[in-house]
């Protein structure tokens, strides 16, 4: 049975940062392909793009938003569920807390099926201030409420919601796949990176992410290795300036700002370690695609990486959250044999591909929006 269905809370496609996007475009493509109809609400302006667009079989429709780090996100889902209610889609779906604060609207008064996706608890990202925070906490007890059927992206957060709000969630975690080998980029050479003598850290250089504790951890660590930390500012400007500052202590660290497409997979394919030190994660993507990658890591032990690694082994050396002292000696080992870091990291891959499946995720994501439809799947 053919599905019309809205995309909503998302940035826009095609897909360059931000693990949202990737999930949404991953999952998108494949219910297209299974012959439903997917529409996806973007910001104007996401990627230069202007008007109506299609993007793998779905329609982007721009909606405009605010340029504001405590609005856009609540602009942007409000316009784009008024658009999405006009359209009359059959699913309206909200990816992560913030957007699903409109919910409530099509909940209340539309023949739409309410699906909402927790992608992490961003009621705790150290970016935001008291009043956005404050909003967040609401939005998430909203999200435990308002929609037909919640679902996590781990099983931490099933577990989070179960306990704090009773509610009984659908686990279905993101999938991965290997990330395609590219050269390194001209710029990256000139700048003096070498394929397999330097670790890779990828992400949004934001707080809860410790890229700060990853750097003035590396200043510490006995190598003559780069640390290549890819990644720009998330409203988090201040923060990304006190980052180069610490960066410019030692000329083993560059900072190239953000990468994609074929100089991200550049990155990914020569490094000879790579290393998240989040205090704070949903499932995150970018550990996925390392690990699926056969790439070893170093991850701290917080429930989202640890569903994802197991524990401490080579190929994954797991520290202590936040402790400093702890993240060099993981380092430290993971570097003192990396030819043997990545033989085990080839096993662990194995595991984490099988697990981890976008065509999983789009099955069962699908059963979800029937179910939530009050439609029930045949065949």
């Amino acid at each position: 049975m053919s599905l019309r269905i809205a995309m909503l809370g998302t940035r826009g496609l095609p897909a360059t940062f931000g693990g949202i996007e990737h999930h949404v475009e991953q999952v998108g493509r494949r219910l297209v392909e299974r012959g439903h109809e997917v529409t996806v609400y973007s910001q104007r302006g996401y990627s230069g793009q202007r008007g109506t667009t299609t993007h793998h079989g779905m329609t982007v429709v721009q909606v405009p938003s605010v340029a504001s780090r405590s609005l856009e996100a609540l602009a942007h889902a409000g316009l784009s569920t008024v658009a999405a209610m006009h359209a009359r889609h059959d699913v309206l779906h909200y990816h992560a807390v913030g957007p699903g604060v409109a919910a409530p609207l099509p909940r209340a008064v539309s023949h739409a099926a309410v699906v909402q996706t927790i992608h992490g608890l961003d009621a705790e990202r150290d970016k935001w201030g008291r009043g956005a925070r404050a909003m967040l906490r609401g939005a998430t007890w909203l999200s435990a409420r308002v929609p037909h059927r919640t679902v996590t992206v781990s099983a931490t957060l099933k577990d989070h919601y179960a306990a704090r709000y009773g509610r009984e969630c659908t686990y279905i975690p993101n999938g991965t796949s290997p990330r395609p080998r590219a050269e390194l980029s001209a710029a990256a050479r000139d700048a003096g990176v070498e394929p397999g003598r330097y670790v890779l850290f990828v992400g949004r250089l934001v707080p809860e992410k410790r890229p700060d504790l990853l750097i003035r951890a590396w200043a510490d660590v006995p190598t003559d290795l780069r640390l290549v930390v890819v990644g720009g500012s998330s409203y988090t400007d201040e923060y990304v300036e006190e980052l180069h500052a610490l960066a410019a202590a030692d000329d083993r660290v560059l900072m190239p700002g953000y990468a994609f497409g074929d100089e991200l997979d550049g990155y990914f394919s020569s490094a000879g370690l790579f290393v998240q030190p989040s205090a704070l994660e949903g499932l995150p993507l970018t550990l996925l695609e390392a690990v699926g990658s056969r790439l070893p890591s170093v991850v701290s032990d917080i429930p989202p990486h640890l569903e994802v690694v197991g524990g401490d082994r080579p190929g994954a050396r797991v520290f202590a959250t936040d402790d400093r002292a702890d993240l060099v000696r993981a380092l430290s080992t993971a570097l003192a044999d990396l030819d043997g870091e990545r033989r085990a990291a080839g096993v662990l891959a194995d595991d984490v591909l099988a697990r981890y499946d976008w065509d999983r995720c789009t099955d069962e994501l699908e059963q979800v929006y029937l179910a939530a439809a009050g439609r029930r799947s045949v065949g």
